[in-house]
């Protein structure tokens, strides 16, 4: 993979600017989405461990946990819209407030409520999915565009660490705390993500009106969202391929992964293993292009995204375990080597005033998805066999980022190669 020398200018002597890491601003904004991500993942391992302690029955649990999904989903779209309206400042307090005060009633509702549970949840799914696009759309007012792919970068390796550290952390809290008190904790990381971060240091994104100016109505707003999102055919092509490995792939392997490790294996060790190789291989692979600019950006990031199928791959023949460990670890690492580029380029490309808009379409389709795909796969596998899904999901991962590759726009996720004026500056 070659990378692009740097452009000859007139000013080609002057110091790069200074790593992202070092900005006040974007550590602020920083700390506010990894504490978004930390609470986000801790939710459900710690209603896990209220099942463990009979606090909770499995039935109450996937009811709270559908609860939880079903709010996402909905204010993942609104807050799009509201975000491009309005504020993305405010809309990352109000809808990250509104999942604080949803874990105290969580507390409340434990083993006495479950349907109190199942409404604080939907609350703090809410607050989850507004917050997510107004976060992306925060990073873009926040970072100047030649620092944005290593802002990215330093993002999701938080929430990887998060992915890595975050059960042992919650455990030693377990043996200290009961579980309403982790709920509580839940809700204090909340609060971090809603008062920390700044305003953004760029300014509001041109062409967009204040709240009171707006005579639109919601849906004529998320339909300029959608054909927003159609202008750019990368962008279109992308998330195609990015269903298709969520939808396939990466549930194929969710369900399969622990099936093989109990009957092919007969130990938990290769599941355990498999999933943190895929957390350590993601961390660096987001380290690694935080730093790497490859000529053909797009096509590298969909190789990155191919690249997932060699974990359902390892899981058709009987290989060795250290094999399917390697290729989770391949996994991790061409996930991010897509993630990255990918909100660089909708942080980029798309129009400034419409981008929370286009960001919420994003998490709305991925997240939309990967429910549907859970629940095909087990009974697929049952009729078909675990052999004959695997492979074909393998091929899916590999076959369906090709031909997104070939969309036009695809080479360089954009119209030009955003290499040729992308700053290098060290993470």
């Amino acid at each position: 993979m070659s990378t692009t020398p740097a452009p000859t200018t007139a000013n080609s002597t002057a110091p790069p600017p200074r790593s992202v890491l070092r900005d006040p601003a974007f550590l602020r904004l920083w700390t506010g989405t990894t504490a978004s991500g930390l609470a986000t993942w801790a939710l459900p391992f710690v209603l896990g461990l209220a099942v463990l302690h009979r606090d909770l029955g499995g039935a109450g649990l996937g009811l709270v946990l559908a609860a939880r999904t079903v709010g996402f989903l909905v204010a993942v779209a609104v807050g799009g819209v509201l975000a491009d309206r309005h504020s993305r400042r405010a809309v990352v307090l109000w809808s990250a407030l509104a999942a604080a005060v949803a874990a105290p009633l969580l507390a409340a509702g434990l083993g006495r409520s479950v349907v109190l549970m199942a409404a604080a949840a939907a609350l703090a799914g809410a607050g989850q999915g507004a917050c997510r696009p107004a976060f992306q759309a925060l990073t873009a007012e926040t970072v100047a565009p030649e620092r944005r792919q290593q802002a990215n970068a330093a993002m999701t390796m938080a929430v990887r660490s998060s992915t890595l550290a975050g059960p042992a952390l919650t455990a030693l809290l377990a043996a200290l705390l009961d579980v309403g008190t982790l709920l509580l904790g839940i809700g204090l990381l909340w609060l971090v993500a809603a008062l920390v971060p700044g305003k953004g240091t760029i300014g509001p994104p041109k062409g967009a009106a204040s709240g009171s100016a707006q005579s639109t109505g919601f849906r004529t707003e998320f339909l300029e969202g959608i054909r927003e999102a159609r202008r750019h055919p990368w962008f279109l092509a992308g998330l195609g391929a990015l269903v298709a490995v969520i939808a396939l792939g990466y549930s194929a392997t969710s369900v399969a992964l622990p099936l093989i490790s109990r009957d092919r294996y007969d130990t938990e060790w290769v599941l355990a293993a498999a999933m943190t190789a895929y957390t350590v291989g993601a961390l660096g692979g987001a380290l690694v292009i935080a730093r790497l600019r490859p000529r053909s950006q797009g096509w590298a990031a969909f190789a990155g995204l191919a690249a997932y199928g060699f974990a359902p791959l390892s899981l058709v023949l009987p290989v060795h375990p250290v094999v399917v460990v390697a290729a989770y670890a391949v996994a991790g690492v061409g996930i991010e080597l897509f993630n990255v580029p990918w909100f660089t380029a909708t942080q980029r490309e798309v129009a400034p005033d419409k981008l929370a808009r286009v960001s919420s379409l994003d998490f709305l389709v991925s997240y939309g998805l990967a429910p549907v795909g859970l629940a095909l796969i087990a009974p697929a596998i049952d009729l078909f066999g675990v052999t004959a899904v695997l492979t074909v999901c393998a091929a899916a991962c590999f076959l369906v980022p090709a031909a997104a590759a070939l969309t036009p726009t695809a080479r360089h996720f954009g119209r030009t190669d955003p290499a040729a004026t992308d700053g290098r500056p060290p993470l």
